[in-house]
């Protein structure tokens, strides 16, 4: 999530969400969500009509004057592509079911668009490789730049008026560099951040310390890297909706592997393996593996201008 999008909501606390997203172990959270087999739940469900029992509900969504939440993750085959959250005021009620279940159909159609939007362009622009640093404070507005990261910020605009002033994903990374910090478990998954023109940026985040010792600081500092192929090759097969096997297939194949040597390693037999790389082939549109390597790969590294 990149972005956030609000015709005339205040914003202010905007960063005080995040940090509930993050810390907070809720109900109908993103990842719960998705690892409910749905791609829509309302609060009021959720809660079994007690949404008081939602910290994110005491915390913030009443106290704007809203009585109900939606959330809506935009899943498809290789992941989750996207996420939203919609508000329903306090006078009008709880989400009707209906509207739930329209708020599923869409997103289940969303999850696939975002999905072909990360297919690799036919002529990709180079990506400079100068990292991009940020320094944070505990509000997660900057307190200092680098160059890189000016002109980075710049490919990430954001035209909502949010009071954080750098995109969600480096918000949050920064809040897991803080959980981290804690002690507390932290999602073992490389935040990756895509910008306006197609380039993938890896995000790589730490807390900073007092030199005298003491607890963790507020203060983090955000690196944002080019991504690796190691990095991005397993976005661009998601995103033609290849299985989870049929991923390792083709990564096996473009590192170079024969059937045998592919059916070794994922302990199948090579029959097995011809059937998933007809199955790779048949989503990619290529007819031979070497099409597929170089498609994959032109993507990554184009040639110079």
């Amino acid at each position: 999530m990149n972005s956030v999008q609000s015709d005339d909501l205040n914003l202010g606390q905007f960063q005080d969400a995040v940090h509930l997203e993050v810390w907070a172990d809720d109900l109908a959270t993103f990842p719960k969500i998705r690892r409910s087999g749905v791609h829509a739940e309302t609060l009021s469900r959720a809660s079994r009509g007690a949404p008081q029992h939602s910290i994110r509900f005491r915390e913030q969504i009443s106290r704007y004057g809203f009585g109900d939440e939606l959330r809506a993750v935009f899943d498809a085959a290789g992941g989750m592509w996207g996420c939203a959250a919609f508000m329903r005021a306090t006078d009008r009620g709880p989400f009707p079911a209906r509207q739930r279940e329209l708020a599923d159909t869409a997103a289940r159609l969303l999850g696939q668009l975002l999905r072909a939007s990360h297919l690799p362009p036919e002529e990709p622009a180079r990506t400079d490789p100068t990292p991009a640093v940020f320094l944070l404070d505990r509000h997660n507005r900057p307190r200092a730049l680098s160059g890189p990261a000016e002109e980075l910020l710049a490919r990430l605009a954001d035209p909502s008026p949010t009071s954080l002033r750098v995109p969600t994903a480096i918000a949050m990374a920064a809040e897991h560099a803080r959980r981290a910090a804690h002690g507390l478990p932290t999602p073992h998954v490389p935040v990756r951040i895509r910008t306006h023109d197609g380039h993938w940026y890896l995000l790589h985040a730490a807390t900073l310390r007092e030199t005298a010792g003491g607890g963790a600081a507020d203060e983090v500092t955000v690196v944002a890297t080019p991504a690796s192929p190691a990095h991005v090759i397993p976005l661009h097969l998601a995103a033609y909706g290849l299985t989870a096997r049929e991923q390792e297939v083709a990564l096996l194949l473009i590192r170079g592997a024969d059937t045998r040597e592919v059916a070794q390693q994922l302990a199948m037999t090579p029959y097995t393996v011809q059937d998933h790389l007809k199955a790779v082939f048949t989503k990619t549109g290529v007819t031979r593996r070497q099409e597929l390597t170089a498609r994959i790969m032109l993507a990554l590294n184009p040639p110079p201008d």
